[in-house]
C-alpha cells in the first residue's frame, strides 16, 4: 500500500464513512455486551466482556475473509436481525424478573435465580454473530475497493467496543433503570436489521 492509495480522496471518504459507522455500531454492540454481563460478579464481569470482545474479534476477521460471498447472500441481515431480537426478548425476560423481584422480594419465600456465567456468555456469543454480521456488512459496502480501510474499520469497532462494554456494564450496575434504555436500543438495531434484510429480500423477489 502506497502513500498515494493512503491519501486517495475516495479511501478518506470511505474511511470517515467507516469510523462513524463503528462508532454508531460498536456502541450497540457495547450495550448488548453491557448489559449481559451486568449483574454478574465482577470477575465474571471481566470475563464476560474479554470472552465477547474475543469473539467478535475472531467473527468479524472470519466475516471479513468471506465478504464478497457474504454481500451477496439475500436475507442474511434478515437472519441476524431475527436472531439480534431474539437476544432481546430473552434480555427483556430477565428484566421483568428482576423488577417483579425487586417489587415483591419476599414472594412465596422463593429467592430468584440470578443470572449465571453460561447465560450472560450465551447471549454474548449470539448477539456477536448478529452484530458482527451487521457490522462487517456496512463496513465492507462502504470500504468495497479500499482493502486497508476494511482492516482499520475491524480493529477501530473491536477497541471501542471494548472500551463502551466495560463502562455500560459498570453503569447498569449502579443504575439498573438504565437497562430498559440499552434494550430499547437493541431492539431498534435488530427491528433496524430486519426491516433492512426484509426490503432486500422484497427487492430480489
Amino acid at each position: 500500500m502506497s502513500l498515494a492509495d493512503l491519501l486517495d480522496y475516495q479511501a478518506l471518504v470511505a474511511l470517515l464513512s467507516v469510523i462513524v459507522i463503528d462508532v454508531v455500531l460498536a456502541g450497540d454492540n457495547a450495550v448488548v455486551v453491557g448489559m449481559a454481563a451486568s449483574g454478574l460478579p465482577r470477575a465474571q464481569q471481566t470475563r464476560v466482556i474479554a470472552l465477547g470482545i474475543a469473539m467478535a474479534t475472531v467473527l468479524r476477521i472470519g466475516f471479513a475473509v468471506i465478504t464478497i460471498q457474504l454481500l451477496a447472500i439475500v436475507g442474511l441481515t434478515l437472519a441476524g436481525g431475527i436472531l439480534l431480537l431474539w437476544v432481546a426478548w430473552k434480555m427483556y425476560r430477565e428484566l421483568q424478573k428482576s423488577r417483579r423481584h425487586a417489587a415483591h422480594p419476599a414472594s412465596g419465600g422463593v429467592p430468584v435465580k440470578g443470572k449465571s456465567f453460561t447465560q450472560a456468555f450465551t447471549q454474548v456469543v449470539l448477539a456477536d454473530v448478529s452484530m458482527s454480521l451487521d457490522n462487517v456488512l456496512a463496513v465492507a459496502g462502504t470500504a468495497r475497493d479500499h482493502p486497508w480501510v476494511l482492516v482499520v474499520g475491524l480493529v477501530l469497532s473491536v477497541a471501542l467496543m471494548g472500551v463502551a462494554s466495560t463502562v455500560v456494564a459498570r453503569m447498569l450496575d449502579r443504575r439498573p433503570w438504565l437497562a430498559w434504555i440499552g434494550l430499547a436500543i437493541v431492539g431498534i438495531v435488530a427491528l433496524r436489521m430486519i426491516y433492512e434484510g426484509m426490503s432486500e429480500v422484497i427487492d430480489h423477489v
